[in-house]
């Protein structure tokens, strides 16, 4: 069985990533969505393993200790993380998986998982993404500029990632990220991993009748 690929889903903020991701996955049914773990308490309606894995603040940072978590961040007094083991355990299925998540997360993801696929989501443009903020209609002016050049200062990241996708319309973002998927099973590097270790009983077998 072929590994399963990890998938980083990553972009500034108000370009779209959480629409791209849950459009991704209705296209992709079989593509894992990778749970996160946090410190806080369930909301109404939302299940342990689901939405997220629910811990204790003690048991959240046990996992820290162990190294247990690709990444994790603490945010208004939770904390907020990727556990290793699902992530690993979905990947050994020969199941792929998406992560998606912020850059900064996604920049110590790639440090201890550089195997990943990491695709960078871009606005069509600064001025679109200006529009997308504002037309939340929930910020300020001083949010939106703020917002805005923590954006720039997040898309100079580009070239921590693999790949690059515009999300000018979310089906042609989502068919991009599907075709890199795609190519990305087709690199020759998991054929020449998955025939090693099919040709290594082998080898080893006749060495021994020698």
């Amino acid at each position: 069985m072929n590994r399963g690929l990890l998938i980083v889903l990553s972009g500034p903020s108000g370009v779209g990533k959480g629409t791209v991701c849950t459009a991704l996955r209705g296209k992709l049914p079989e593509l894992i969505y990778s749970v996160s773990a946090t410190s806080r308490q369930p909301r109404e309606g939302e299940r342990d393993g689901v939405n997220y894995f629910f811990k204790t603040r003690e048991q959240f940072q046990d996992m820290i200790a162990r190294d247990a978590l690709l990444e994790h961040a603490e945010y208004v007094g939770n904390y907020y993380g990727t556990p290793r083991e699902f992530v690993e355990k979905t990947l050994a299925e020969g199941k792929d998986i998406i992560l998606e998540i912020e850059v900064q997360g996604a920049i110590k993801v790639k440090e201890k998982f550089p195997e990943g696929v990491f695709v960078f989501l871009l606005p069509p443009s600064l001025n679109e993404l200006r529009q997308r903020i504002v037309g939340r209609g929930t910020e300020t002016q001083a949010t939106i500029d703020h917002r805005l050049s923590v954006a720039i200062e997040e898309m100079n990241l580009l070239y921590h990632y693999d790949y690059a996708v515009v999300n000018d319309q979310i089906d042609s973002a989502c068919s991009r990220i599907s075709s890199i998927i795609t190519a990305e099973h087709c690199k020759r590097e998991r054929f020449l991993h998955e025939l090693f270790q099919e040709l290594k009983p082998i080898t080893a077998g006749e060495n021994a009748e020698r």
